[in-house]
């Protein structure tokens, strides 16, 4: 494809699968992604790490690197990331696709309770759920402060940091672990833990499903977080499908 150059904005499993695919394909890209995960796979593409600056610093980088395409691979909830490439990509005319995985779907047996964010989560906990899985990572948790005298919350995030958390110390366990999960493996977190509800974001995928799998089985509820809402453009599913995209751009 000549002259392609693809900023690929990256940070999910399905990026890291795409990377893998540009570089076998021989298209000159460069992975992006924020840095705050500290254990991460290693993409087959330069990279580079941290933000561009708000949108004027991303549509300087954008000129300055030559790039021709832009694939917005990053995670559902990466809201901010997601609205500044809209924007950057329409100021200079640069094609945008965003690489987005399916929401799950409520299945029957299913008690979820949708809420818009997470302070919406916080407030949703009852007295009914005194032990709380908390399957967001760590950035939002300051939302659940003010329940932690009537809560009391198992955290799982990927990585072990010195960072100290928004939380009293007695109101939490934390584990360190990275998907994917396995649902027996869930089962026996959830039992050994004597869960009573979870707080879930809609990310997709398989990777992290199989909790949301077994507080069916359990009959759980779970505070389900919608996704955030963006702007339209142009989406594709797999990374299949986002090669096929560009091979359509020539």
């Amino acid at each position: 494809m000549a002259m392609t150059q693809v900023l690929l904005l990256g940070g999910t499993l399905d990026a890291h699968v795409l990377s893998t695919l540009l570089q076998a394909a021989g298209l000159p890209a460069t992975y992006s992604y924020a840095g705050v995960t500290l254990t991460r796979r290693t993409p087959a593409l330069p990279t580079r790490v941290g933000g561009f600056g708000g949108v004027d610093g991303l549509v300087q980088y954008l000129q300055a690197q030559r790039i021709t395409h832009v694939i917005d691979a990053t995670h559902p909830f990466a809201a901010q990331m997601s609205r500044h490439a809209i924007s950057a990509c329409a100021a200079l005319g640069i094609p945008l696709l965003a690489m987005e995985r399916p929401a799950w779907q409520a299945l029957p047996g299913d008690q979820w309770l949708h809420v818009p964010d997470m302070d919406a989560a916080a407030q949703a906990l009852t007295p009914q759920m005194p032990r709380v899985f908390l399957a967001i990572g760590r950035k939002q948790l300051a939302a659940f402060a003010p329940r932690a005298a009537q809560h009391h919350f198992v955290l799982r995030v990927i990585d072990r940091t010195d960072e100290t958390l928004p939380l009293p110390a007695s109101s939490y366990e934390l584990l360190i672990a990275r998907g994917p999960f396995a649902l027996a493996d869930e089962r026996a977190l959830l039992q050994r833990h004597a869960i009573a509800a979870i707080v879930s974001k809609n990310a997709g995928g398989a990777d992290t499903y199989a909790k949301i799998a077994a507080a069916r089985e359990l009959r759980l509820p779970v505070v389900m977080v919608d996704r955030p809402q963006l702007p339209a453009r142009t989406r594709c599913e797999t990374p299949q499908q986002a090669m096929q995209w560009l091979d359509s751009q020539r």
